[in-house]
């Protein structure tokens, strides 16, 4: 009990708050600040994090005594414990997690990669796994690598020296070597890759229907009377780019088209890029009279390209994307797309890390296929009857 130093009263005495580092008092019998002589400075919060010693000090009590309080042990007397949380307030104390996490060897973390978290897609994502994993008690933390090998590895090392108890990831286009995540997936770590995935790891993995949405788009424009149709696709090494290739050329030979070449060109996926392709098809002989751009930001630079040369989309040239941003709509004219649903893919990539964490050695490594919906707009409705319908 703190005596007042004017009156002498006891059980008048109140905590103040803090002045200059020390604890301030209020005496209700005779209205008087003062603070006690006697009474431990503040630690010095600039330098360093708050610690359990540091309220021990200021309080006069064992760190142990500290500690069991604020983990809720029924041994401290309820003052006593209501006195610390106060203290712990007023300093700013967080718990380590690090420290908790040696002695308990879980965080309740989950790391997460992603290549850019102003895409819409990957922000979507994170989305969705943010909400399952804050249902199950887990904190999430977000790394990006901006689409590059070498900000992946460290942000890896980053997450994995952070002791979080699993990665989500989706790779970078510069990613060609995966032995950054092989070797933690190899100790037990909990891996799960989505979107942009590899076969090297054996891991759990959450994909798009690459395949069967790119047949769907170009289903759709050879429904629509295109008969030279181009694809923009993504590095070679992408396996998303291998996959949307192949449902492009299968449904062109489904409908007995001929699957040329020339039509094909792999891109970085960068604006420059894109109309560099534009400009090598038009110069041809027979040049396409639709492209599907693998890319939704790429089909946006197509669009605005053949409008700088005069084409018109789609009556001159059809253009198809993929991807539903919600650029698809204000994009005159509007983009024919695939959704892509990349909210369900973070969820289900969440959900996949909770099952390894529950079954542990039990859990198969599984793929999760998320199957997308062709959005048609007006970009790639060439016909005037197709214009009518879509008007009705």
């Amino acid at each position: 009990m703190i005596k007042c130093l004017k009156c002498n009263s006891v059980g008048d005495v109140i905590r103040a708050g803090f002045i200059r580092g020390q604890q301030r008092f209020f005496c209700k019998a005779c209205h008087s600040h003062f603070t006690d002589p006697k009474s431990q400075p503040l630690p010095e919060r600039k330098i360093r994090q708050t610690t359990i010693s540091d309220v021990a000090k200021v309080l006069g009590v064992a760190p142990s005594t500290v500690s069991r309080a604020l983990n809720g042990h029924s041994d401290i007397n309820l003052n006593t414990r209501q006195a610390i949380i106060e203290m712990a307030r007023q300093l700013d104390y967080q718990p380590n997690l690090l420290a908790q996490s040696l002695k308990s060897s879980e965080t309740n973390t989950i790391g997460v990669v992603i290549p850019d978290i102003e895409r819409p897609f990957f922000a979507t994502a994170v989305s969705g796994i943010q909400q399952v994993a804050a249902e199950a008690g887990y904190r999430v933390i977000i790394c990006q690598s901006k689409e590059s090998y070498a900000t992946e590895v460290s942000n890896v090392q980053a997450l994995i020296a952070s002791r979080v108890d699993g990665l989500l990831i989706c790779h970078s286009r510069e990613t060609e070597n995966f032995d950054h995540v092989k070797q933690h997936a190899n100790r037990g770590i909990p891996v799960v890759h989505f979107d942009r995935v590899c076969n090297e790891v054996n891991s759990a993995q959450v994909v798009l229907d690459d395949w069967g949405g790119a047949y769907a788009v170009t289903e759709h424009l050879i429904q629509e009377g295109c008969q030279r149709i181009a694809i923009l696709a993504g590095p070679e090494s992408l396996l998303i780019s291998k996959q949307r290739i192949g449902g492009y050329q299968n449904a062109l030979r489904h409908y007995h088209q001929l699957i040329r070449p020339e039509y094909i060109v792999h891109s970085d996926f960068q604006p420059d890029s894109a109309v560099a392709a534009l400009d090598a098809w038009l110069a041809l002989p027979n040049p396409p009279d639709a492209i599907f751009a693998i890319n939704y930001r790429n089909a946006f630079d197509i669009i605005q390209a053949l409008k700088q040369r005069g084409l018109r989309v789609p009556q001159d040239v059809a253009v198809a994307g993929f991807g539903n941003e919600f650029l698809a709509v204000l994009v005159e004219p509007g983009l024919t797309t695939i959704n892509l649903h990349p909210y369900r893919v973070g969820q289900h990539a969440a959900r996949l890390f909770l099952e390894q964490v529950q079954q542990q050695d039990a859990f198969q490594s599984r793929t999760f296929v998320v199957t997308g919906d062709l959005i048609i707009r007006q970009s790639s409705l060439k016909g005037a009857e197709s214009f009518f319908q879509l008007e009705m």
